[in-house]
């Protein structure tokens, strides 16, 4: 198709931009690095208006098609940061900043993205505009929600957005989404719990908060097990636990527990939620404990509207065949903070294979597949082409 061989032609020059913000990973919305030579690149293609400064170090491009006759405006995000990991992979282009890395593959989604817009400057062959959202602070820090709550969806009009992710494990250039949720809901549990300490030779005379918390965190289990409908999903996992003491022979005076909650529905994020303070207040009570619980929502469910989805397929069979896309992939329970912008506004979120072996996602081994630019370039064109075809 004639997107395709456009962004092989640009290949080398998207490969060079995808490894050069490699070199130069940047954490949550401190991005001035990046946010720079994404401005400079842009201004350099020529969109049509720029905003910068977009909570903070993110940016809004925006770029007219030929033709505005139907006034509708399709939106394409890109996120940017990385994340705080030393990197061990054996690549020529490796981080420039100690501890941190593009482990997730951001570079590779703002480089194509930025392949996306040289290409809808140079051809313009849609009728409407495109809206580019490059984005800070996915890992964590929420800048989807940021730019949402900015205004970004009413300042631009945006009619639908759209945005995909690599995934290692899938053939390279592949294509994998889903109708409806297509990744989870994640949310943060803090618990702390206080008795009463002692010597660990007289624990009649303290009131053990290790023995609470050992009950429980194996309590907490039956939550997934007996109250979740085995055909829903939920994964509740506490994966810290300290305590006040660091001597063998005391009985501590505190015990914290800190997890994370996985959903893929708002009815089992409820459930979970409110069995979970109701279990552990029950059991910390029963042993004579106080008990502290922070429950933190965070990132929503990531949600594909369906009609969007079926449009996302479509462009996607279309670069790579019907057999290299699947339309109904499993959900995964990683999060995603493009949820707020599917919560704002319909779209669908596709995830692009980077390749059968190496390294998943988060790991400091992790290699973005640099082979697969002109598919995810293709696919992000493709949708501002097919939602809002030339007049």
């Amino acid at each position: 198709m004639p997107i395709h061989n456009r962004f092989a032609d640009l290949h080398s020059e998207i490969t060079g931009w995808r490894r050069h913000l490699h070199t130069i990973p940047e954490l949550n919305f401190d991005l001035p690095k990046t946010a720079a030579f994404v401005e400079q690149r842009l201004r350099e293609i020529g969109v049509d208006a720029l905003e910068t400064g977009v909570a903070q170090t993110g940016m809004v491009a925006v770029i007219k098609g030929k033709s505005d006759t139907s006034g509708r405006v399709i939106g394409l995000r890109a996120d940017m940061d990385a994340l705080p990991i030393h990197e061990i992979a054996d690549v020529d282009y490796k981080s420039t900043h100690a501890g941190a890395m593009h482990a997730c593959g951001h570079d590779g989604h703002t480089a194509m993205l930025l392949g996306a817009a040289k290409y809808l400057v140079e051809t313009r062959n849609f009728d409407g505009t495109a809206v580019l959202f490059f984005q800070p602070a996915e890992e964590g820090g929420g800048g989807g929600k940021v730019m949402v709550d900015e205004g970004v969806m009413e300042r631009y009009n945006v009619d639908e957005v759209y945005g995909l992710h690599n995934m290692p494990g899938g053939a390279a250039g592949s294509f994998a989404i889903r109708k409806g949720g297509l990744m989870a809901a994640t949310d943060l549990v803090e618990i702390k719990i206080t008795g009463k300490g002692g010597h660990g030779a007289m624990p009649h005379s303290a009131i053990d908060p290790n023995i609470t918390a050992a009950h429980i965190l194996l309590a907490l289990q039956s939550i997934t097990s007996r109250n979740v409908d085995p055909l829903q999903s939920a994964v509740l996992s506490i994966c810290m636990m300290s305590n006040d003491s660091a001597a063998f022979n005391v009985i501590p005076q505190t015990v914290n527990l800190c997890g994370t909650v996985r959903t893929l529905s708002p009815e089992v994020r409820d459930l979970v939620e409110a069995r979970l303070i109701k279990l552990v207040s029950s059991t910390a009570d029963a042993f004579e404990c106080a008990v502290e619980i922070n429950y933190e929502r965070g990132y929503p469910v990531t949600v594909n509207h369906d009609a969007q989805t079926d449009f996302a397929v479509d462009v996607a069979c279309a670069i790579a065949g019907v057999g290299n896309v699947d339309p109904d992939t499993a959900p995964m329970m990683a999060g995603e903070d493009f949820s707020y912008m599917l919560e704002a506004r319909p779209g669908a979120y596709i995830f692009l294979g980077n390749g059968e072996n190496g390294a998943m996602v988060h790991h400091p081994e992790y290699v973005f597949n640099d082979d697969i630019i002109p598919a995810g370039c293709s696919w992000l064109a493709g949708m501002v082409e097919a939602r809002m075809p030339a007049a």
